[in-house]
């Protein structure tokens, strides 16, 4: 894989070139930055791309203040490592954003990955098709990272009644239990699909399950002609994922500015 190749068309198709994802959402352009606009604070508000420098950064920063502040929403400015001016970092938080932990960026060439893991024994996979299994998948992302899931049940609801083609979810059962639980972002007209929320609770966890559901979701994509998985992966995901064949692309950091 050509890592610089795969980020500059990353960038292209999924941050410069962005489309809403959602109903009510809309992807805006102003001058050098793209942002996608929700309805309510429920949904993913924030900057996904900026071409700035060193004169126009502090503008289109606080011109994002402003949008974002006449919603009275907070926001996200989704920062990767190769952005510019340099600084950008710096002027954020002058501007008074607030870092959370940085992620690393990785893709993969679907075809080099090795897909043939399957479910543990005992597990099975549910694939997430109306309320009752989102709340499955909402019991596993909230007993996994410890956080409350209304944002993303919001999000899933919308998305299986108004885009069920751009999305994959998927529970894993040990009988009727909810033990682990991911999604998939198939955003049309790339070739990028995105793996988001993998997670697994503790008595499960180092048994395969993650590395099953990366490979189910890696079969789907690639039957439906995508080239590329991409992920922001996490300190604690990254090591396995490397080992799975993704490879390390950039940074990515959320600021967040609460108004």
């Amino acid at each position: 894989m050509d890592h610089a190749a795969v980020l500059a068309r990353y960038d292209r198709e999924l941050r410069e070139g962005a489309r809403a994802d959602g109903p009510g959402a809309r992807v805006e352009r102003v001058g050098g930055v793209v942002r996608h606009v929700g309805d309510s604070a429920q949904d993913w508000n924030g900057v996904l791309w900026s071409a700035l420098d060193e004169r126009d950064a502090d503008a289109a920063i606080a011109e994002q203040i402003a949008r974002f502040g006449a919603l009275g929403h907070p926001f996200e400015w989704k920062l990767y490592g190769h952005d510019r001016p340099a600084d950008l970092a710096q002027r954020l938080l002058a501007a008074g954003f607030a870092p959370e932990l940085d992620e690393t960026l990785m893709a993969a060439d679907i075809a080099d990955l090795d897909l043939d893991a399957g479910a543990p024994e005992g597990i099975r996979f549910r694939t997430v098709a109306d309320a009752a299994d989102v709340d499955l998948l909402v019991a596993v992302h909230e007993q996994a990272f410890g956080t409350d899931g209304s944002r993303l049940r919001h999000r899933v609801l919308a998305q299986l009644a108004d885009a069920p083609d751009t999305l994959v979810a998927v529970v894993a059962l040990a009988g009727d239990e909810p033990v682990s639980a991911a999604r998939m972002e198939l955003p049309p007209g790339t070739g990028f699909a995105g793996l988001w929320g993998g997670g697994t609770v503790a008595g499960w966890r180092g048994r395969g399950v993650y590395r099953a559901l990366v490979a189910h979701r890696a079969r789907i994509a690639a039957d439906r002609g995508y080239r590329h998985l991409h992920v922001d992966a996490s300190a604690q995901s990254r090591p396995l994922l490397e080992r799975l064949g993704f490879a390390a692309l950039t940074t990515t950091t959320p600021y967040v500015y609460e108004p």
